[in-house]
């Protein structure tokens, strides 16, 4: 500890988040909410472990995937009772917390949860953030309000869903508390490309959700160079170009909400076509069809941000 410590110091950097691992040792074969209960209580111990080692860090924010929370094949486990299972863990951790953070005098961590879709069982039992969000509030969890979410960009993407949809779900409900950034292709594995390399538009579009919506949580870094990258690239082009591109994309996500012509367009929208008290169908849609085109305009001028084609250019609506 007091060499993690130490290297902290020397370098100017301070721990914001830890996590621990209980997907990848042999013990967690059945998953931290196996059968055997010596399996279970060493999992309690790890995550009330992880949390005192956050505390002593200086950490704010707990992160766990539960990894092998699942089955190979059907009719091995009771899936309710393996969610009780996990949701004890989670207990422990949270119990644990409210000791010690009060013995340092520090606030509780914010226990972010992970959702992965696919792997390292052929089924996960919390595969997606919705099924997180389920579970915090299926009344397992002795303290909800202490855990969170912490999506994953590309774990949305790899069971088809649209990442910034479900951010927004996790706004409405309160727990976008951490957010892991990357990017890949839609129902593939977890390539954890870096961030904007594939999808720069939708990018751009997520930042524009979470500035509007005053995020002003964490944005962890998980990605990893491609294969044809060098050691010394690594640190020379891959990670400083990826911070790059996601401070471009969030100052582009600034002119994207201070455009004049989104502005007028989505006010255009609001307003309706004036058919507010009338409750002719027909009318209404009549009233409001060639509003709806604009949805087109919006995306044609963030195109034009992204790519920079609207500096210098004047495009009236």
């Amino acid at each position: 500890m007091s060499r993690i410590q130490k290297a902290l110091k020397q370098n100017g950097l301070a721990c914001s988040m830890v996590t621990t691992e209980t997907f990848y040792h042999a013990v967690w074969a059945a998953s931290p909410a196996a059968e055997a209960p010596e399996v279970r209580d060493y999992a309690a111990f790890r995550v009330q472990n992880t949390v005192r080692i956050g505390h002593e860090l200086g950490a704010r924010f707990a992160v766990y995937w539960p990894g092998s929370l699942g089955y190979y094949v059907q009719g091995a486990i009771d899936e309710t009772e393996t969610l009780r299972w996990y949701a004890g863990a989670l207990n422990a951790a949270c119990e644990a917390d409210i000791r010690i953070a009060k013995e340092h005098n520090r606030p509780t961590l914010k226990h972010c949860l992970e959702a992965k879709p696919f792997e390292p069982q052929a089924e996960i039992l919390l595969p997606t953030s919705d099924a997180m969000l389920g579970f915090i509030s299926s009344g397992l969890l002795t303290h909800p309000e202490m855990v969170g979410l912490n999506p994953e960009y590309l774990h949305e993407l790899m069971w088809g869903a649209a990442p910034r949809a479900a951010l927004a779900r996790a706004l409405l409900a309160g727990k976008l508390w951490h957010f892991d950034i990357n990017d890949g292709y839609r129902l593939k594995h977890d390539v954890d490309i870096a961030v904007g390399l594939v999808n720069p538009l939708d990018w751009l579009n997520v930042l524009v959700l979470l500035r509007s919506h005053g995020y002003h949580g964490p944005f962890n870094l998980d990605y990893k160079p491609p294969r044809t990258t060098s050691t010394h690239g690594v640190f020379a082009v891959s990670f400083p170009s990826a911070v790059d591109r996601f401070i471009t994309l969030w100052e582009m996500a600034g002119e994207v909400m201070s455009d004049a012509i989104i502005k007028e367009a989505t006010d255009a929208l609001k307003a309706g076509g004036g058919a507010a008290k009338s409750k002719d169908a027909d009318a209404i849609a009549a009233a409001n069809r060639e509003l709806l085109t604009l949805h087109e305009l919006i995306a044609h001028r963030l195109v034009q941000i992204l790519l920079g084609l609207h500096r210098g250019r004047t495009y009236s609506i």
